[in-house]
């Protein structure tokens, strides 16, 4: 029964990946015709409506004093400054090198996990996030401007830092999912998102005239299939299993991502461009080599 569990928990992460590694190409689409900030707003929005449809299946929902704290962390670090983060990004870097940095993510976990809930860090662990991190840095500066790409190392400085606050969210995911259900936290991600992200698209850009159908289609695909499925996927797996092997499948989104650009956008990547992503991968797998579980949820409080 419980292999059972881990199989249904891998395969929602493996999708959940083939989906977030399909978004970027979304976003890229989106981006051509709508201001990033009304996208986000979109999809928050979009996503919120089908939670409300499913309220009553919500689940679980065990708050405890305190926990105010740790829902607000969750909803700020993702989607409300992660999302601001990556639509920079896309505005100045290809899809598939967006997509590659996020192989840093196992990595910039299981550091937060050290730092934060005590874990102990292996040599290999530590020797694989330098050696992907050269090969991220190596990858940017390797870039050259070209229409999908125009800024690409500042693109890529921009995709780190959500990074950085998708790190900050799986810790804190992994926390709560104890006491409050996937579809709750995830429910949570939309309706925080769409209060927050309205605004601030109403002050920067004005609605577009109109949009194509491609266009709308993206961000539908964006709010249904990314926020409520992709999310709600992670969420169930991370429930599942311990945050640095839920983490470990992020590795998975640079192929997805490169497979869709190749396909949609018709983007490719220099040779010096493939070894350094070869570098990056070549660090991942180094970093999963013998890394130990995560210390229990509980850590935080």
């Amino acid at each position: 029964m419980a292999q059972h569990g881990r199989l249904v928990a891998v395969f929602c992460l493996v999708l959940a990946m083939a989906i977030w590694g399909s978004s970027f190409i979304a976003l890229k689409l989106a981006f051509l015709e709508v201001a990033p900030h009304w996208v986000i707003f979109a999809r928050m929005a979009l996503g919120s409506v089908v939670f409300l449809l499913a309220w009553r299946w919500r689940g679980r929902i065990d708050a405890r004093p305190g926990d105010w704290k740790y829902l607000l962390g969750l909803a700020a670090c993702e989607p409300c400054l992660y999302f601001i983060f990556e639509a920079l990004a896309l505005q100045h870097t290809s899809a598939s090198q967006a997509g590659m940095i996020t192989a840093l993510l196992p990595m910039l976990v299981a550091v937060g996990a050290f730092a934060f809930l005590k874990e102990r860090i292996s040599r290999s662990t530590l020797a694989g996030f330098l050696l992907a991190f050269v090969g991220a840095i190596w990858l940017s500066l390797a870039s050259e401007s070209d229409r999908h790409a125009p800024e690409p190392l500042l693109g890529n400085f921009y995709e780190l830092l959500a990074m950085l606050c998708a790190t900050g969210y799986t810790l804190l995911l992994k926390h709560l999912s104890a006491r409050y259900s996937v579809f709750f936290l995830t429910a949570l991600q939309a309706f925080v998102g769409s209060l927050f992200f309205l605004p601030l698209a109403w002050l920067a850009s004005p609605l577009p005239p109109a949009v194509s159908p491609q266009g709308l289609g993206a961000m539908v695909y964006l709010g249904i299939a990314v926020t409520v499925g992709a999310y709600g996927l992670y969420n169930f797996g991370v429930s599942r299993l311990p945050a640095s092997q839920a983490t470990g499948f992020i590795n998975l989104i640079p192929v997805f991502t490169l497979v869709f650009a190749m396909i949609f956008l018709g983007e490719r990547l220099a040779p010096m461009q493939l070894l350094a992503a070869a570098l990056v991968f070549t660090g991942v797998a180094l970093s999963q080599w013998g890394s130990t579980a995560p210390a229990p949820a509980g850590v935080l409080d």
